[in-house]
């Protein structure tokens, strides 16, 4: 009786380690597939909340253009591209283009002396537990993503954008 159940329990140890092998295998064999998103796939819905605590859902922004960026305050070519990224928000913004500028994990008090001290305009929302850079598969920093009006990621751009860009950009997002 002793020696079934003991291989009853060494059998099922056994089983439970195979599974974890199995699985561990799987997960690294399918994350480059699982975690990216590549132009022409529609944008993945995420719902984040902005500094005063608004809700913002990508799929409510349909028939607009978003650009959307995703940013820290401690990243200096992010730093330097916002004042150019406000400059075209109050151009492009009553022709159907928003921006939305991701701010991954950073504290409130953070992000709320750098929008003061760059005076942003554009919504500011926050990931706080990185849950939206994880789904997008954003590395590095600054990346923007350009999402046409019908929800399609149609440009994904790594590094610091030059005004001319920026204005490039939401050009070919903006609603026909």
């Amino acid at each position: 009786m002793k020696k079934k159940r003991r291989l009853i329990v060494r059998s099922l140890i056994l089983g439970i380690m195979f599974a974890a092998v199995v699985y561990t295998l799987y997960a690294n064999f399918t994350k480059d597939v699982r975690g990216q998103v590549a132009t022409g796939d529609k944008a993945p819905d995420f719902v984040l909340s902005d500094m005063e605590g608004n809700k913002h859902k990508l799929s409510d922004y349909k028939g607009r253009g978003v650009f959307l960026n995703f940013w820290g305050t401690w990243c200096k070519p992010c730093e330097r591209e916002m004042p150019y990224m406000n400059n075209q928000y109050k151009v492009y913004k009553d022709q159907g283009v928003d921006i939305l500028a991701v701010n991954v994990g950073e504290p409130d008090f953070s992000i709320n002396k750098f929008v003061q001290r760059h005076k942003l305009v554009f919504p500011i929302l926050k990931d706080t537990n990185k849950d939206v850079m994880t789904l997008y598969d954003i590395q590095p920093l600054p990346t923007t993503m350009l999402v046409d009006p019908e929800g399609t990621i149609i440009e994904i751009e790594t590094g610091e954008l030059s005004e001319e860009k920026i204005i490039e950009m939401m050009e070919s997002i903006k609603p026909q």
